[in-house]
C-alpha cells in the first residue's frame, strides 16, 4: 500500500545532510525480533505516556521528537511501540521534498513489511495544525495507518483537511531534518522497498540518509 502526500493533495495509494560513506555497511536492516513480525503481540499494544520523547540517532545526524497523547492517541501509542522495538532502525529517509515533507517508516526487512502492511489502526481527529515540524502518519485513505511517518517542512496546515492528525513535533534538531538527503526526491518505489527492503535502497539509492537507532527517552 502506497502512501504519498503530494503538495497539492492526498494520492489514494500508500502514503529523506552529510553522507555517512560506510552507509552499506554501517546501516543494514534491523534483524527482526518477533514483535517486530507479530503486529498483535502484547509488546507492540503498551499504551504510551500522555507524553514522551523518542531520540531518532540518524546518518544526517540527531534529533528529538515530543509526542503528546492527547493529541492523537491511537497514533501516539503505535509510535511509542514502534520504536520501543526497534522498528524503525535501519530505516531510510526514502522520501525527501524540500519545503514540503520528509518521508520515512518503511522496514528495511521485506519480512517485517509484509507482517505490518494491513496492520493498520482507525484515524484519530485532527486537533493540531500541519506545521513546520509536526510529526504526522501518512495514509492511504481513512483508517489506513500503518508505519509510515513524515515530517512536515514547512507550514502545510492545508493538510489539516485531509484527516493527517500530528502526533506530536521535533523539539531538538530540526536543523538536522532540515539537511536530510533529498537528492532523490521521490524517485525510491515504495512498492520495492517493501518487497526487497534495503538491498534495494543500498544498490539504487546508496545516497539515502538513514536512522541508526530510535529510542524512547527516559
Amino acid at each position: 500500500m502506497r502512501r504519498i502526500v503530494t503538495t497539492a493533495a492526498l494520492l489514494l495509494a500508500a502514503a529523506c545532510g552529510k553522507k555517512d560513506q560506510n552507509q552499506p555497511a554501517s546501516a543494514p536492516a534491523a534483524a527482526p525480533g518477533n514483535a517486530l513480525l507479530t503486529p498483535g503481540a502484547p509488546a507492540m499494544q503498551a499504551q504510551a505516556p500522555a507524553t514522551y520523547r523518542a531520540k531518532f540517532q540518524t546518518s544526517a545526524g540527531d534529533f528529538t521528537i515530543e509526542v503528546t497523547r492527547a493529541w492523537a492517541p491511537k497514533g501516539a501509542d503505535r509510535l511509542y511501540n514502534l520504536v520501543k522495538n526497534g522498528f524503525y532502525d535501519g530505516d531510510r529517509f526514502f522520501r525527501v521534498l524540500p519545503g514540503f515533507v520528509v518521508q520515512f517508516g518503511l522496514n528495511g526487512s521485506p519480512a517485517v513489511n509484509a507482517a505490518w502492511h494491513t496492520a493498520s489502526i482507525t484515524d484519530d481527529p485532527v486537533t493540531q495544525h500541519n506545521t513546520a515540524g509536526t510529526v504526522v502518519f501518512a495514509t492511504a485513505g481513512p483508517d489506513t495507518r500503518t508505519t509510515q511517518l513524515f515530517i512536515n517542512y514547512a507550514d502545510n496546515s492545508r493538510l489539516d483537511g485531509m484527516g493527517f492528525a500530528p502526533v506530536g513535533r521535533v523539539v531538538e534538531g530540526l536543523d538536522v531534518v532540515q539537511r536530510i538527503f533529498s537528492g532523490y526526491g521521490e524517485s525510491p518505489d515504495q512498492g520495492l522497498i517493501e518487497t526487497q527492503g534495503n538491498a534495494y535502497l543500498m544498490q539504487a539509492f546508496p545516497k539515502l540518509d538513514f536512522i541508526r537507532q530510535a529510542t524512547i527517552l527516559p
